[in-house]
């Protein structure tokens, strides 16, 4: 960071909004308390235990954490769950790549439109959606945008000193001498345009150009209405993975667009392909979903012209989207922002509506880098799921039809990474906004019976991709319901999941999509039930091992919700099956011990094998697998010699032979960049060994996450990476995906209280709580001293306090006893 962006981050740190003139002395690093990647523990102070929590926590929040190092987030304006995310694409030269998964890579400061739309970390490269860039052009239109597909004409430098991304707002000045500022409502926004005065202006409609690319777009301009109007038909997530080979090339949504100006159009275009057409104002065409050459120079969009020569006074742009008509993005404007609405006015909206967001958990204490973590871990939690609805009620259907929300749903939901979310993400989202994920279940439920029963693994704005592995949906909403979530219809979804568990599906034979993207969601299911595990040389899926593990995880999800209705039966085959991980652990699969290794439909084992491999498994190794039971834990320690051999088998999966934490990518060890792993450093409390889980998940909270553009470390995956980062900061996580319990370790601040609505709040204290002081040595819970190392549903679900005595050096006895350990439900 630069002295003068310090010297502006100082003299803005109490503002919530910031003029469009301050981007002339350079705010690269609003919101960026730390220096690029410090870890979020260093410089650490002891705090003193206070009940007065954090005030304006929005100021804590820096959009641009997760920007570098595979992180794939994007910066720019967004409301809670937003439709509307308007935020900058960057170009590497090339009209097909932003240089990340997600449009904005923070290295890569070339910038070549403001999207409409995105998705937070996604990690295939391009990822999805980045629909209709905006870009101001300094210059007279010389020669079609999609010929300059080297973006050498189209595009302009930045520097992050002209820029300012805070929760509701992004702002941005250009190398061109254009300065930029939007604000987001929902489905809506708004954004001045201040071209420099005396130069032709232009701004250009790329509408074809989402980040994967298109079938089809149009645009209209109205030059009386002072309108510019389009949609674009896309889709295509993950359609340039390696694995898988492409295949979903295909369109699902069309995302309809209007823009109105306050300013007359001095000059109207339009081009398709190569031709550009000065003076016309209709065009239509798309980029295609192909790579290189095939899709470079291709696509259609407008432009529209304004008048600098009496001066630079910003072009005033207001947008409304909808995925279902033209008609509905208008209302949706008109609904969310009215004519007279300025940025100021909508950005300071916004960050109210992101701190009443972010106070669902208030905190006291921790560092400043601390506190800027962990608000930016819940600010990118908060980002998905996004509203796929009109204000009408309207939403586009996974059949590409017009649908309507049906009685008592307030909001249809899209963007699902199932795989991903499962394991921390929508906990963290139903016992923060309960509200949203009873919607967010009951739209996965709509597009499921709109796909004839099918629950597809990833679900991006109403299509089915088939990305990733497993049956996510199952965990997911048995998750949900175990927190207290009701506002869906729960036996439906609980009978349509058992159905897709149980009934063969003809898509379950196919190969299409394998390994990365295949077409069935319980993949040659008969034969999976014939033999109790997914047979390697006839699974049709991504690795056997791998998805006979999901599908136990899933298969437990259903017995437990089907309990928790009474419906025994279901309970009982159910929870047989969730035992079935066994079948594909070899307990003579190494001298040292057992491992998770896929077998053949005769019984053997693939081989060679080594803990190692990959093959059998979906991005991740057998020695990350292995620990896929959380619902089984003693069985699986008992499997590998009990206990203490469990935990020995632990500490070298997280230690590097020189004793120091293993932070990289090693296939023997902790990967802290992917989900199948994430649970882990939990595991020790089930082994009798609590004091592990806490200097475990402290170490790791410290060592891969921090502040600044590289402070995730890898994929936020729509967030969930951000919301394990949350969950490890409160002291607890969920025992298993589809429970209300959580596994304890130790908390990062002096104070939180989690308020979860209705009254209820979990009060967390930990006053002696530091850098230090990580290990547990008392726990009262409302009072009473317990040994415990895991709290039961009740308490998330009523309320209740909590305190931690903590201690700078291990105590080995708390949590140790035969009645502390964590309770399978496993069989």
């Amino acid at each position: 960071m630069t002295a003068r962006a310090r010297a502006a981050v100082r003299r803005t740190a109490s503002r919530r909004t910031v003029p469009l003139l301050a981007l002339a002395v350079g705010l690269a690093g609003l919101a960026l308390p730390g220096a690029l990647g410090a870890p979020a523990g260093a410089a650490a102070a002891a705090p003193r235990e206070t009940d007065r929590t954090v005030r304006d926590v929005v100021r804590y929040v820096d959009p641009l954490i997760g920007t570098a190092n595979g992180g794939n987030t994007y910066p720019g304006a967004v409301r809670p769950f937003g439709m509307l995310s308007w935020s900058p694409t960057s170009t590497t030269g090339d009209q097909t790549d932003t240089g990340a998964a997600n449009g904005y890579q923070y290295d890569t400061t070339r910038m070549r439109g403001f999207a409409l739309t995105h998705v937070n970390g996604a990690g295939c490269h391009p990822g999805a959606a980045g629909d209709v860039p905006i870009f101001p052009h300094v210059g007279a239109m010389t020669v079609s945008p999609s010929a300059d597909s080297t973006d050498a004409t189209y595009a302009s430098d930045f520097s992050h000193d002209d820029e300012v991304a805070e929760p509701g707002r992004y702002a941005l000045g250009l190398a061109n001498g254009v300065r930029t500022d939007f604000a987001a409502t929902t489905r809506a926004g708004v954004g001045t345009i201040a071209f420099p005065r005396g130069e032709e202006a232009n701004l250009l409609f790329r509408v074809s150009n989402s980040l994967n690319g298109s079938e089809d777009a149009d645009v209209r301009i109205d030059r009386r209405a002072r309108t510019v109007k389009g949609s674009v038909l896309t889709g295509g997530f993950c359609s340039r993975r390696a694995n898988g080979g492409g295949s979903n090339k295909f369109s699902y949504y069309r995302l309809h667009f209007t823009a109105h100006f306050d300013r007359d159009f001095a000059r109207t275009g339009t081009w398709v392909d190569g031709d550009l057409r000065p003076g016309t104002t209709r065009a239509s065409g798309g980029e295609g979903y192909e790579t290189g050459d095939l899709r470079r120079g291709r696509g259609s969009g407008g432009y529209v012209g304004f008048d600098t020569s009496r001066g630079n006074r910003p072009v005033t742009m207001r947008v409304g989207l909808s995925y279902t008509s033209a008609r509905a993005a208008e209302a949706n404007l008109q609904a969310e922002v009215g004519r007279r609405a300025t940025v100021r006015r909508v950005a300071a909206a916004g960050s109210r509506a992101w701190e009443a967001q972010l106070r669902r958990i208030e905190v006291a204490g921790g560092t400043r880098d601390e506190r800027t973590a962990f608000y930016t871990s819940l600010y990118h939690a908060a980002l998905e799921p996004n509203v796929t609805s009109d204000v009408a009620g309207t939403y586009p259907g996974a059949d590409r039809t017009v649908r309507r929300l049906g009685l008592g749903q307030q909001a249809q939901y899209g963007n699902f990474s199932g795989w991903d979310q499962y394991r921390a993400h929508t906990q963290l989202l139903a016992l923060l906004n309960p509200d949203v994920a009873g919607d967010f279940a009951q739209s996965l439920l709509n597009l499921s019976r709109q796909r004839g029963g099918v629950w597809d693994r990833w679900v991006h704005v109403n299509g089915a991709t088939r990305v990733m592995t497993g049956d996510p949906s199952g965990p997911t909403l048995a998750g949900m319901h175990a927190l207290g979530v009701r506002n869906f219809e729960v036996g439906a979804a609980l009978d349509s999941l058992v159905r897709q568990a149980s009934v063969p599906h003809p898509d379950g034979l196919s190969d299409y999509g394998c390994p990365g993207q295949c077409a069935g969601m319980r993949p040659n299911l008969a034969e999976y039930l014939r033999l109790g595990y997914a047979p390697q040389d006839d699974c049709h899926c991504w690795g056997g091992a791998a998805e006979t593990l999901e599908d136990a995880t899933a298969d437990h999800g259903l017995s437990d919700w089907a309990g928790r209705l009474g419906r025994t039966a279901t309970q009982r085959r159910f929870a047989e099956r969730a035992g079935w991980w066994e079948n594909t652990f070899d307990p003579a699969a190494t001298p040292e011990g057992g491992y998770q290794r896929a077998r053949n439909a005769d019984g053997s084992w693939l081989s060679p094998f080594t803990p190692a491999t990959g093959d059998g498994f979906a991005q991740g190794t057998s020695a990350t697998y292995t620990w896929m039971v959380q619902h089984d834990v003693q069985r699986l320690a008992e499997l590998m010699g009990g206990r203490e051999r469990a935990a020995e088998r632990l500490d070298a999966f997280f230690r590097t032979p020189d004793g120091d934490w293993s932070t990289t990518v090693d296939p023997l060890r902790y990967d802290p960049t992917n989900e199948p792993g994430i649970h882990i450093p939990w595991l020790y409390n089930a082994l009798g060994k609590p004091w592990k889980t806490q200097e475990t998940v402290r170490a790791y909270l410290r060592l891969v996450y921090g502040t600044g553009p590289t402070g995730l470390p890898g994929n936020d995956d729509l967030g969930t990476m951000s919301a394990w980062y949350v969950w490890g900061a409160l002291g607890m996580y969920p025992q298993t995906p589809s429970r209300g319990e959580v596994l304890l370790s130790s908390p990062t601040f002096s104070l939180a209280r989690i308020h979860r609505g209705g009254g209820r709040t979990i009060t967390v204290r930990a006053p002696e709580a530091s850098a230090d002081a990580v290990y547990v040595e008392g726990l009262r819970v409302d009072g009473r001293r317990t040994t415990r190392s895991w709290l039961p549903a009740s308490v998330l679900n009523r309320g209740g306090e909590l305190r931690f005595d903590l201690a700078t050096r291990p105590d080995t006895r708390w949590g140790t006893g035969p009645r502390d350990l964590p309770v399978d439900h496993g069989r």
